[in-house]
């Protein structure tokens, strides 16, 4: 099989299991957690790393920002062997009781982006799986702070983020949104893997807080431990499935 073409990497050169930031960087954030780590390819907004953690063989690829990039990541992990991806981000809350540097373990995810669009009906649900939804749930709960499991939402305009929207999905009962969960959730389905997903708060659109230019700028204490945690939660939950 020849390299794919966006991720650069072919059958055999990743684990069967991919955690899935949007940020490249965040892709050294958790190798930094792993035992031992190794960059297996690197191009435009897709970063891989090969690394270990207790014992288990994982592999960690960012998507970039949006489903169109993520849609490409997981049809290339999928076509190269990988069968479980799991998001690790961040997201806006939707709800005032949830705060900057809560946890968000997802549900599902409404598609309110167009990738999903192209490949089914908007009808169709994107769902995780149910064993990944558990295990990362599971493990969630076992650490020392506020995890909040449920549906979410997935947009592509970012800018466009309108207060009628913002109402809409409060009133649906929706925790978060973000950008990429319904294309891997989707996906994945479709190409007969697993998926999950767990994001941590970095703002909140009811409130009207966003997030900032940096990642250091625009979080405060409590939601950069969380982002650390939630990579525990991930890695952890890795070494279960």
């Amino acid at each position: 099989m020849a390299k794919q073409p966006h991720l650069l990497v072919e059958a055999g050169d990743l684990t069967d299991i991919a955690l899935v930031p949007g940020d490249p960087g965040r892709v050294d954030r958790i190798a930094d957690h792993c035992d031992d780590h190794t960059v297996v390819a690197s191009n435009r907004e897709y970063k891989l790393v090969n690394a270990t953690y207790e014992g288990r063989e994982l592999t960690l690829c960012s998507t970039g920002i949006g489903s169109p990039s993520a849609a490409i990541a997981a049809e290339e992990l999928s076509a190269v062997g990988v069968e479980t991806v799991l998001r690790v981000g961040t997201t806006g809350a939707l709800q005032s009781d949830i705060e900057i540097g809560d946890m968000i373990v997802a549900t599902g995810a409404a598609k309110d982006e167009g990738t999903t669009k192209r490949y089914e009906s908007a009808t169709v649900p994107a769902v995780p799986d149910y064993e990944v939804l558990s295990t990362l749930t599971e493990t969630a709960n076992e650490h020392d702070a506020p995890v909040h499991v449920g549906p979410i939402a997935t947009d592509d305009a970012f800018y466009a983020e309108t207060d009628e929207y913002v109402n809409s999905w409060e009133d649906a009962g929706l925790l978060a949104v973000e950008m990429e969960a319904a294309a891997l959730f989707t996906i994945a389905r479709r190409k007969g893997m697993r998926a999950g997903a767990i994001c941590t708060v970095d703002g909140n659109l009811v409130e009207g807080t966003q997030k900032g230019e940096t990642e250091d700028e625009e979080l405060p204490e409590k939601a950069k431990d969380n982002v650390a945690r939630a990579i525990e939660i991930s890695l952890e939950t890795a070494t279960r499935l």
